[in-house]
């Protein structure tokens, strides 16, 4: 699931597509469907508008002939609010700034009042998943379903049950293709940037405008426009003096009054089928045509031009072939450059014959004539069904979702339509490169020119197994890459969906349950020989691994589903490894432990620290067979400024590097808190050194002359920048850090440290003099720590932890049961106490305190709800250190887009304390009281935001793509297992 803590970028139809910044040069994009262009735009419609039409602000602004229309037509008009369920096709994708799916306004109009049939835009419609209501004029709300979205032109329909509509006359909008023309006058109503209502008047200048370019990988042939209609004017009807619809709103310029609108003739044909329940048949010989006026520049006979002008008085272009795909039905007989002259011995000119002829003409064969370089061509071709290069259906497997590669893509790239389209890249299909424009060319070596070939590919492939992918992008098909994965089909399903036009749903069907994984059997591998100039630190090679972790749920605000980094093996026998929270952050998720860059194994979670940037992970010693790994020989001497230490680590391309180097500084730091609390390293003794591989390398050791290892080199997660990035702090932790975990491991035992749950910050003595500390004092600070003097404050106490109490923010520490404490590692005196005696300095005040310790375990997170697309679990320690207050244990950690939590308001770091008026204190509760919440209805949530403002949200529940599931992890094999309630209400 991904999920994320901000809102998704909604992007308007530009008509200036965006630069490329690689791959091959995409064929400019234009319609095969001609658009009506509208000038002079004055929007006049406001908010005011959005109670009543008939108000005396409303008559002052309109012409009176003008206003009985308007007044009518808004009470056929609709707004829609929708989610794109999952993305699909060109929907979803990342290569517009758009992050998938998507979650959005729009409008609509009622075009069928007595069968509750909605015209819209086909990007509302959505070719995938969708969920979505209609409110009408008089603010009823009625669900909404999807009954036909066209497969090329910007147009879809949606249904509702006209018998839901109680407290208003439902009436329609008439269709009028025929009366479009050059200079009329027109009005746009719909809803504008979230309005009820805005107007838009203006009046018709072409009728043979292109369709504009709105960039790669997604929907081109309309949008919703950029300017006076701004975002959720998409799907506005546009009407005539008399209330007839002559067009449907598609996009606009950023830089200047002009809107597009899309043409009815296409669109009153299919409403026609959809009313008698026939398929709407659509025709395509996968040729894309551009109206182009200069055809005597590519060849065009003067006999030609002349019947042309005779025929047709008015007309000034031709059609032109601008796109070929290849493979297709024309592709043996037609170039780039034609023009098109006759079909069946029917001369066309223009968009509407053409679509009328091959729609007719579906399954059957057509005579074409065409000219070129001015020399006759004449032609049969069948036409193929446009609906049958359309895809209808989809895989999810591992995280990631695929479809075939439809005939919108393949003739924007100009390249065969088929082909295995990866349209949510994630998981184990979140391959190297860009994330955008993946097609599967094979899989475990064997070829998937389709999506039942994967299917078939994929199917009898043990779970946990490892496999290459072989794959290209759509941007750059000359260059194929391959890449090694992991199937995983142990956290997700392996699933197909299938586009049902009745229901309005898409069915799924569970594929066959994976083979068990193999059994895996021991194997050896040597370590690379490192050079003898490098001394003792060379053996450590042998210490080193590469651990690789996935997370399928991100959860405790963790930004990433991958990491990789260096591990320190600490105990070979018992199969021990150290490694940073940075690369293990939760104890969810699947681990791979690389030796001697030859074996790779799986790991499991032993520890996780809960305050310092270190886990514990175990490893079985038994499959690595005589692979001569080494225990790391760990020093007790502590690091001082000065001391020369080798820097042996991972560099960014995972290769391991060595460099001798002295330590700058040992200072206790503090990480910069994220916005949205993640784990934060806190209360630690920082090593810098002298080298400029230090930021270069962002896991390894730093080991003395004799090689034995003094500290951990470690990345440390902080804060996101304003550019959206991750800020990563290179430092070194003392080895001797991790001893009390690693004695208990070594022993058999569960670690069981005791906590004061504090956050201390270093303060000078020269600040702390001026906070009352006494001469007596500072004697004993620089008799206990000549290198460094100083003390320490309480930065934060922790929410809800039993010191919190006792001891209060500000505090100045000066002793642990009488030892003076100067350096942050002396504070570990806390681990197995259960209580300390702390004297402290507190508003110039000295005072001795009993303040009690408390255990915490090193599982971390080991429960998550998943309800409404929305990760819940208990705060987590970083919840707990920056919040002030802990208003239920219901932690609201992530969303998925296109959820109900994302379309209804749910965000990452709020508190869920009621369902439906029940109070949730914790998960038990909360599930108790979802699980009664019948589905497709409100489910009233109440919530406190991290900054404590409470409110209710009204959240529509959807099992059938959302159902509520449960992650638990089992104390005793530490495994998850996956629990799914199918009992709910109904």
């Amino acid at each position: 699931m991904e999920a994320d803590s901000e809102d998704v970028q909604m992007g308007n139809g530009n008509t200036t597509p965006p630069p490329r910044t690689g791959g091959q040069q995409k064929r400019r994009r234009t319609n095969s469907l001609t658009i009506l262009q509208s000038v002079k735009r004055q929007e006049i419609g406001d908010k005011q508008l959005e109670e009543t039409v008939a108000s005396t602000s409303f008559s002052a602004m309109q012409p009176p002939p003008w206003q009985d229309t308007i007044e009518k037509a808004v009470t056929a008009i609709v707004s829609i609010r929708f989610s794109q369920v999952a993305a699909f096709d060109t929907e979803g994708t990342h290569s517009i700034g758009l992050e998938s799916p998507e979650t959005s306004e729009a409008s609509g109009f009622i075009v069928d009042a007595n069968q509750g049939i909605i015209l819209t835009n086909r990007h509302v419609v959505c070719a995938g998943p969708f969920v979505g209501e209609a409110v009408c004029h008089d603010h009823e709300e009625v669900s909404v379903y999807p009954v036909y979205r066209d497969p090329i032109h910007d147009f879809g329909f949606l249904k509702f049950d006209p018998k839901e509509v109680k407290y208003m006359q439902v009436i329609d909008i008439p269709l009028a293709p025929h009366l479009v023309k050059v200079g009329l006058d027109i009005r746009v109503v719909g809803n504008d940037a979230g309005e009820k209502l805005s107007i838009l008047a203006g009046s018709i200048s072409r009728l043979d405008r292109n369709a504009p370019e709105y960039g790669d990988l997604t929907y081109n042939d309309f949008k919703q426009a950029a300017s006076s209609t701004s975002g959720g004017s998409s799907g506005s009807p546009v009407i005539d003096i008399n209330g007839n619809a002559v067009g449907l709103q598609a996009g606009g310029h950023t830089k200047s009054a002009t809107d597009f609108f899309l043409p009815l003739d296409r669109i009153s044909r299919a409403l026609s089928y959809i009313q008698r329940g026939e398929l709407v048949s659509r025709g395509t010989i996968q040729v894309q045509h551009k109206p182009f006026d200069e055809t005597r520049r590519l060849g065009l006979q003067t006999e030609t031009e002349a019947e042309i002008r005779r025929l047709f008085p008015d007309e000034i272009g031709m059609l032109v072939a601008e796109t070929v795909v290849p493979k297709g039905p024309a592709s043996l007989f037609m170039e780039e450059g034609d023009i098109l002259i006759k079909i069946n011995e029917q001369y066309i000119t223009k968009f509407v014959p053409l679509d009328d002829l091959l729609d007719s003409h579906v399954g059957r064969e057509i005579e074409i004539m065409i000219e070129r370089g001015g020399t006759p061509k004449v032609f049969k071709v069948t036409v193929q069904n446009l609906h049958s290069i359309t895809p209808d259906r989809y895989v999810e497997i591992g995280g990631a979702k695929l479809n075939e590669l439809s005939y919108q893509l393949a003739r924007s790239y100009c390249v065969p339509v088929g082909g295995v389209y990866v349209a949510e890249p994630a998981g184990m299909f979140r391959l190297d490169g860009p994330d955008h424009g993946w097609i599967i060319a094979s899989v475990d070596n064997k070829p998937t020119p389709n999506l039942q070939a994967f299917i078939d590919a994929i199917k009898d492939i043990p779970d946990r197994e490892r496999i290459p992918v072989v794959y290209y992008s759509i941007a750059d098909i000359h260059t194929t890459s391959v890449a090694v994965v992991q199937v995983e089909r142990h956290w997700s399903r392996f699933r197909l969906a299938v586009r049902n036009d009745v229901t309005g749903l898409w069915d799924f069907t569970d594929l066959r349950h994976p083979p068990p994984p193999k059994l895996l059997k021991p194997a050896t591998a040597r370590f690379i020989e490192m050079d003898e100039s490098l001394g003792s630190s060379k053996d450590l090679i042998a210490s080193l691994v590469k651990v690789s972790y996935y997370m399928p749920c991100r959860i405790d605000g963790f930004p990433k589903s991958r990491k990789q980094g260096a591990g320190l093996v600490v105990d070979a026998e018992k199969g021990l490894i150290v490694v940073s929270r940075s690369i293990i952050p939760l104890s969810m998720g699947d681990i791979s432990i690389t030796f001697a860059d030859s074996i790779i194994i799986p790991g499991k979670v032993e520890y996780l620290h809960p305050t310092h940037n270190f886990a514990f992970v175990s490893y079985d010693p038994s499959l690595i067979g005589e692979t001569p790994v080494k225990s790391a020989l760990l020093s007790k001497r502590s690091l001082l400024q000065g001391h020369k230490v080798t820097l042996v680590a991972f560099n960014h391309n995972h290769r391991i590097v060595c460099s001798e180097t002295v330590v700058t500084d040992i200072t206790s730091v503090t990480i910069p808190q994220n916005a949205t609390p993640r784990f934060r390293s806190i209360n630690l003794d920082a090593i810098t050194i002298d080298t400029p591989l230090a930021q270069q390398c962002s896991s390894g050791v730093l080991a003395d002359s004799n090689g034995d290892v003094q500290a951990l080199w470690l990345s440390y997660l902080g804060e996101r920048n304003m550019s959206g990035h991750d800020n990563e702090y290179h430092l070194g932790l003392h080895i001797h850090t991790i001893f009390p975990v690693l004695e208990a491991l070594q022993k058999g035992e569960t670690p069981n440290l005791r906590f004061l749950n504090i956050e201390l910050m270093p303060v000078q003595i020269a600040q702390a003099r001026h906070m009352g500390l006494t001469d007596e004092w500072v004697r004993k600070v620089e008799d206990a720590n000549p290198n460094r003097h100083q003390l320490f404050l309480i930065r934060r106490t922790e929410t809800g932890s039993e010191s919190a109490n006792v001891l209060k923010e500000l505090d100045l520490i000066l002793a642990v049961n009488g030892n003076t404490i100067t350096r942050m590692y002396e504070m570990d005196v806390q681990y197995f106490n259960k209580e300390l005696e702390i004297t402290l300095l507190r508003q110039k005040v000295e005072m001795t305190l009993k303040v009690p310790t408390i255990p915490i375990s090193g599982n971390g997170t080991s429960r998550v709800v998943i309800w409404a697309g929305a990760a819940i679990q208990e705060p987590h320690k970083a919840v707990l250190q920056q919040s002030k207050s802990l208003p239920s244990r219901v932690y609201i950690s992530a969303r998925s887009k296109g959820s109900p939590s994302y379309m209804y308001g749910m965000v990452p770091t709020m508190w869920i304390t009621h369902v439906n008026g029940i109070p949730t204190p914790d998960l038990d509760s909360f599930v108790a009281a979802v699980r009664n919440c019948p589905d497709n209805t409100y489910v009233r949530i109440k919530i406190i935001s991290f900054d404590m403002i409470p409110m209710v949200l009204a959240i529509k529940t959807c099992y059938h793509y959302w159902p509520t599931v449960e992650l638990v992890r089992d104390t005793d094999t530490k495994d998850w297992k996956k629990v799914e309630y199918t009992n709910q209400c109904t």
